[in-house]
């Protein structure tokens, strides 16, 4: 399961667009998060789990138990005002497909708002410099089912090759936690110091994941 993947997530809903009528939700898991969406007619979410996609069906309005991949000749085109993939892209084997993909589904004016893990947060920086280690695990950045990895700058650099203006970007799931474990407060201090002495341009580090919204080129004027 990735980070946050069955949440509510309050941290997303500011990047939100006003107008968001006929939403779909990719990697929507047990759809708790489109289902507490206000001011929408018509949510849909595809769901590669099927327990998962079960007990969403239940919540939002049609599910789809399926990968993107499997679901997009059935789902509608220049139809949605609102994709959301909260902790999806990181999954998928072309990314850079999805995202050309995806713009076929998208209403005149929609967007696209999501989240992805920062492979720059701290506390994986510290591993990978000090402890010299990459170990994977069932959940967080690390998560040993992402296959893919992103900073802020090279998510940036995705959205804008395949086609999209950014109208919102910045860090959410933020913090710098001390702690009794000598391993953490190492890790804090070396992420305080990585701020102050570059005087703010490693800021980056203190954020588990990066929010975004986007639209496509053609509808951003």
């Amino acid at each position: 399961m990735s980070i946050g993947a069955d949440r509510c997530r309050p941290e997303m809903l500011a990047f939100l667009p006003e107008r968001r009528d006929r939403v779909l939700e990719v990697g929507c898991h047990t759809g708790i998060f489109a289902a507490s969406l206000e001011g929408t007619k018509e949510v849909w979410g595809v769901e590669p789990n099927s327990e998962a996609a079960r007990v969403a069906s239940n919540k939002i309005y049609k599910v789809i138990n399926a990968t993107f991949e499997e679901a997009a000749s059935v789902l509608p085109q220049k139809y949605f005002d609102l994709v959301i993939c909260n902790d999806v892209i990181e999954h998928m084997v072309d990314y850079d497909g999805f995202l050309q993909a995806i713009k076929i589904h998208m209403s005149r004016g929609g967007v696209i708002v999501g989240s992805i893990p920062n492979i720059r947060y701290y506390g994986a920086l510290t591993e990978i410099i000090f402890a010299k280690d990459w170990n994977y695990r069932e959940s967080g950045i690390l998560d040993k089912t992402h296959l893919r990895f992103f900073t802020e700058k090279s998510f940036r650099r995705a959205l804008e090759v395949n086609g999209f203006i950014i109208e919102k970007m910045h860090g959410i799931n933020g913090g710098i936690r001390l702690s009794s474990s000598r391993w953490a407060l190492c890790s804090a201090l070396a992420a305080y110091g990585a701020i102050i002495l570059s005087l703010g341009s490693f800021s980056d580090v203190r954020h588990l994941q990066f929010g975004f919204r986007a639209r496509p080129v053609a509808e951003a004027c």
